[in-house]
């Protein structure tokens, strides 16, 4: 199975469909008048859905395991079809289309079942993911793509040359991959003035986000916070509030970072861990929703819907 530790958890819907045609109206009479001799076709074809929506990564090698919050099975009569739709819900962090579709997979080869005996020409049609929801590839087609960003690594160690930033390097890695423009990538010292005199100078050239890498820790040269604060004209504690609880989960020492962030104008500044992990971690807990923001500034906003 891939790795998914580094997704978080959201909302995510699949539906999926399926259609069993038969070939007389007898076999649609039978079904509705529940005189088939295997039984209630509804009603043990839905069971039979809902276990294998359940069961999907036994059957299905690169499955995940996953909590499924809700199935339901809807069934539809049209001529001599039988429409199947299998919704299947989770709060997770992969979604649920093979659920979905092994679901109605299986509710429509337990009807070819129960009903092979009274009708020899069924067949079964057309089974396909119809719609899902959920996921950061939700959001993208939703982002400005004019976007840019000052990148800034705060270190003595590294402006002095004796340690290599691998923090830095994977932020502005991770923002390209969303699309949002490079304007500036510099390395400085601890050092509350310069952070300032730094971080101004980004806001002043318009930069749509300053992302800070380094300092959000407890020694005495970790100033990050206490430098940016003052620049703030509002501060938005659940952008970094996501990126510790992201880490918490993942190493017990997240709760440390004293990471901020918050608007200065129509900027947006983070101050993030220095550590190539926390760094890492934070962007992928952060991003892409967190460019979201950006339409809202707009006025603007985005469903979070996708269908196929």
């Amino acid at each position: 199975m891939i790795d998914i530790t580094h997704k978080s958890s959201t909302k995510r819907v699949a539906v999926a469909g399926a259609i069993v045609k038969v070939s007389k109206q007898a076999t649609i009479d039978a079904v509705q008048n529940k005189t088939v001799q295997k039984g209630d076709v509804f009603e043990m074809a839905k069971t039979a859905g809902l276990f294998a929506v359940k069961k999907t990564s036994d059957i299905i090698p690169d499955c995940h395991p996953m909590p499924v919050e809700q199935t339901s099975v809807k069934f539809n009569i049209v001529g001599l079809e039988i429409h199947v739709l299998v919704e299947v819900s989770t709060i997770y962090k992969t979604g649920v289309e093979v659920e979905a579709m092994h679901g109605a997979s299986v509710v429509a080869l337990t009807m070819y079942d129960m009903l092979k005996p009274i009708d020899k020409g069924i067949e079964i049609h057309s089974i396909k993911l119809h719609e899902k929801t959920g996921g950061k590839s939700d959001f993208i087609d939703a982002f400005r793509n004019d976007l840019k960003a000052s990148v800034i690594v705060c270190s003595d160690s590294i402006s002095a040359g004796k340690k290599e930033d691998k923090a830095g390097k994977v932020i502005v890695q991770k923002l390209e991959q969303y699309k949002v423009g490079i304007s500036e990538y510099i390395v400085i010292a601890d050092d509350i003035d310069l952070i300032q005199q730094t971080v101004l100078k980004a806001c002043d050239q318009k930069n749509n986000l300053v992302m800070i890498t380094g300092g959000t820790g407890l020694s005495n040269r970790d100033v990050t916070p206490e430098a940016i604060r003052p620049l703030l004209d509002r501060e938005i504690p659940g952008i970094m509030e996501a990126a510790r609880n992201y880490g918490q989960a993942r190493t017990p020492y997240a709760m440390l970072s004293r990471g901020i962030a918050g608007m200065r104008g129509d900027t947006l500044i983070i101050a993030m861990p220095g550590s190539t992990k926390g760094a890492a971690e934070s962007m992928d807990a952060l991003f892409p929703p967190l460019l979201h923001l950006f339409s809202i500034l707009n006025g603007g906003g985005h469903s979070g819907k996708k269908k196929h």
